[in-house]
């Protein structure tokens, strides 16, 4: 999986969701993977400017000249994909299959919206940013956000509610240590749970990470 919306340059059409942007962008991608298609290529942001129409009709090119097999949106609000899918269906376009959001114990506003129209739709989330930039890790605990290694202690972001944050970390630690497993393995397993989730992205940066993220997915 790939993605376009990014500036690729300073031009007008080097960023956004133009067709012209989408068409340039594919054929870099292909180039830097060194493939001959795409299986996921997404939407990774809003074009404000662009209309929907022009985007989706360059997606469905690209899916029906084998260049993208699916084609996915990230980070758009529901209502935005509900108008997309509404034209693609009318136009006979290819819908999205998948969209990417933030999803954590510490952030379930996607609940809301998005979750039902993923149900009613049948669509897959790819879930970013599970332990919240590593606020739910265990790592850290109140007011030392600032502190210490790793991605949260020098960025803040996705913003979280850490009194929820908190809460929900002190009651993982007593699963996890009911379990024998780390409170980052409960956070993770928390999502994959989710019958809406289809894949979460994971950002471990040793060995020992990469093991605790896939001992969630044997979490009971």
């Amino acid at each position: 999986a790939t993605k376009v919306h990014g500036a690729m340059g300073d031009g007008p059409n080097q960023r956004g969701s133009s067709r012209g942007h989408i068409m340039d962008s594919v054929e870099s991608s292909l180039e830097r993977l060194q493939l001959d298609h795409i299986d996921l290529y997404q939407l990774h942001g809003t074009d404000a400017v662009t209309p929907i129409e022009e985007t989706l009709r360059a997606l469905d090119d690209l899916v029906a000249s084998g260049k993208v097999r699916y084609v996915g949106v990230s980070n758009w609000a529901a209502w935005r994909i509900a108008k997309a899918l509404g034209i693609a269906d009318r136009k006979g376009f290819a819908r999205f299959e998948t969209v990417q959001s933030y999803y954590s114990i510490a952030g379930r506003d996607l609940e809301r919206e998005i979750v039902p129209l993923l149900n009613e739709e049948q669509l897959g989330l790819m879930v970013w940013s599970p332990m919240a930039g590593g606020l739910l890790s265990g790592k850290y605990g109140p007011g030392a956000t600032g502190n210490g290694e790793g991605r949260r202690a020098s960025f803040n972001f996705p913003p979280v509610n850490e009194d929820r944050a908190w809460a929900a970390v002190a009651v993982m630690r007593e699963i996890a240590g009911k379990h024998g497993v780390s409170v980052a393995t409960v956070a993770l397993g928390y999502v994959l749970a989710k019958p809406f989730v289809m894949s979460v992205i994971i950002g471990a940066s040793r060995m020992e990470q990469l093991e605790q993220n896939l001992a969630a997915t044997e979490l009971k």
